[in-house]
């Protein structure tokens, strides 16, 4: 026995469809239709520490500074704010 592998298409309608290799001849065959079981998800190793992150101590904020939306966009809805 000879072992042909061909793509194949399984619709909506559970329909399928392709085309086979030149190798397979014309006629009534047997196929068998191997699915792959779905990907396993991979647990979390450990729990996520928020305080275990980086950070950056930028000094304070500058005086005066707005972060409104009319203060940080103009008309047009485009940045204009410059520090």
């Amino acid at each position: 026995m000879t072992e042909i592998r061909a793509g194949v298409v399984v619709g909506p309608d559970h329909r399928i469809s392709g085309i086979a290799p030149a190798a397979v001849p014309p006629g009534e065959h047997e196929a068998i239709i191997t699915v792959p079981p779905p990907p396993m998800r991979r647990l979390a190793g450990e729990a996520f520490e928020v305080d275990a992150l980086p950070t950056h101590d930028m000094g304070p904020w500058p005086e005066g500074l707005s972060l409104r939306r009319e203060d940080i966009y103009d008309e047009d809805a485009r940045l204009f704010y410059q520090v």
